[in-house]
């Protein structure tokens, strides 16, 4: 994991993305999400909208674009896989925040940065939907860490061939 000197942060490359793909990319994994749940029930370990939440943030290095991808994200995937409105939306924003703020501190273009990246973002947003739902919803639950491990290192390996897909939709915009 490379760390990025003070000139090259000051040459760092943001992405930018056609309004299409902004809008087209989180929904077809939204929409991906809740039908292969259907037909596979292992695919639930899966979190294809999270995925896509950490691709945008970590390609536009803003906090504010950041936090928005993965509120909006999070609020339609609330809304369309009819779980309690919000639970996703606060999860993937603070991951969307942390994501994009980490991007700004080291290379996140490299494989090993991006396993690490997506298993502890993973982890991470297991942990808040946790959280949320014992402590602001009241429901009685029980953190199982080798299930959310598996989930996470499902995510880690599916989340490349993914990345390295939606990277072909990247501009490049130099600050």
């Amino acid at each position: 994991m490379a760390i990025l000197t003070y000139s090259s942060r000051q040459e760092m490359v943001e992405h930018s993305f056609h309004p299409a793909v902004a809008v087209l990319v989180p929904l077809g994994a939204i929409f991906l999400q809740i039908n292969l749940s259907k037909v596979l029930p292992q695919a639930a370990m899966l979190d294809l909208p999270l995925i896509v939440v950490l691709f945008f943030a970590v390609g536009r290095r803003s906090p504010i674009a950041g936090t928005l991808t993965g509120a909006l994200t999070g609020i339609a995937q609330d809304f369309f896989s009819g779980q309690d409105v919000g639970i996703f939306g606060i999860s993937k924003s603070i991951v969307g925040y942390l994501a994009s703020l980490l991007s700004v501190r080291i290379d996140v273009e490299s494989l090993g940065t991006r396993l690490l990246i997506s298993f502890f973002f993973t982890l991470l947003h297991h942990w808040i939907v946790y959280v949320i739902r014992l402590s602001l919803l009241g429901m009685d639950m029980h953190w199982r860490m080798g299930y959310e491990l598996l989930c996470a290192l499902m995510n880690m390996v599916v989340a490349i061939p993914v990345l390295f897909m939606l990277d072909r939709t990247k501009r490049r915009d130099h600050r």
